[in-house]
Parts: structure tokens; C-alpha cells; sequence
């Protein structure tokens, strides 16, 4: 391994540890890596779960940036998503944004949909599946990235109908 497959590796297992994952499987090309912790017994944790988890650092290291930031405001007055349509998974699969890696996105955030247009690939069983949008109106987010595991139900995208 490279040195910096190392450091990532034990990042991983600092991270894994933190958030008291009992076992992780990664398996890439001819990387296969199979950590089990050994730890008191605790509720198993899905993929969306794991996803959250790995997230919590990343806001945590951006809000602690700042030490002498004042702390945000516990309600905005009025929220900016509020009334946006959401487009949720259909399908536990892999999430991919465009039809072939390399090709541009499906959509990015500020285009328009119409009802119907196909807005990404859902990977399931090896098979891909073309998820269409539900609403018409501009792309405002995209929840998640390419390559990313999916549930059902999951929120994709969010649309500002109209």
C-alpha cells in the first residue's frame, strides 16, 4: 500500500472506532479490507446511518473552524427549502448522475425539469434503472453523490416547483 492508502486507512479506523462501528467490509479492485471491532453489543446500523455518521465530522470540523465564530441562529425566520417538492428513491440500488462516467450530469442544481425527464440512474441488482422526476420546476439540490448507496425512500433531489 501507499503511504497515503495508509493514512486514509487509518483515518478510517479512528473514524470506525469514534462513532463505535462494529464491522466494515471495503472491497476496491484488489483491495479487500475487513475490519471487526471488538465492543459491547449495539443496535446495527444501516447504510443510511453509516452516511450520517459520516457526515457529523465533516460539519463538526467546519463549525469548529471558527472558535470565535458567534454561534447560528437556533431558527431561521423563514426557511429557504421550505415548499420545495423532494423526489425520493424508488429503489435500493447505487446512485449514478450520469448515464456513463465521464458524460455530464443528467442535471445539476439551477436547471429546469420537466414531469417525466429522466433526472438520474439507480443501479439495482445490475440492473440500471432510470428514475424520472416527478415535478416540474428547477433543480434546487442533489442530496447525494455519484457512486453513492441508496435506500428507498431517500431523498434525491429537491425541486422548486413551477
Amino acid at each position: 500500500m501507499k503511504p497515503q492508502d495508509m493514512k486514509d486507512l487509518r483515518e478510517l479506523i479512528e473514524f470506525l472506532k469514534q462513532y463505535q462501528v462494529a464491522e466494515f467490509d471495503l472491497d476496491r479492485g484488489d483491495i479487500k479490507i475487513r475490519l471487526k471491532f471488538a465492543q459491547a453489543a449495539a443496535p446495527a446500523s444501516g447504510i443510511a446511518d453509516l452516511a450520517r455518521l459520516a457526515a457529523a465530522p465533516a460539519a463538526a470540523s467546519a463549525s469548529s473552524a471558527l472558535p470565535n465564530a458567534e454561534p447560528a441562529a437556533a431558527a431561521p425566520a423563514a426557511d429557504p427549502d421550505a415548499g420545495l417538492h423532494i423526489v425520493k428513491s424508488p429503489i435500493v440500488g447505487t446512485y449514478y448522475g450520469s448515464p456513463s462516467p465521464g458524460a455530464p450530469p443528467f442535471v445539476a442544481p439551477g436547471d429546469r425539469v420537466e414531469r417525466g425527464q429522466v433526472i438520474c440512474i439507480v443501479e439495482a441488482m445490475k440492473l440500471m434503472n432510470e428514475i424520472e422526476s416527478d415535478a416540474s420546476g428547477e433543480v434546487v439540490k442533489i442530496f447525494i453523490s455519484n457512486g453513492q448507496p441508496i435506500e428507498f425512500g431517500q431523498p434525491l433531489f429537491s425541486i422548486r416547483v413551477g
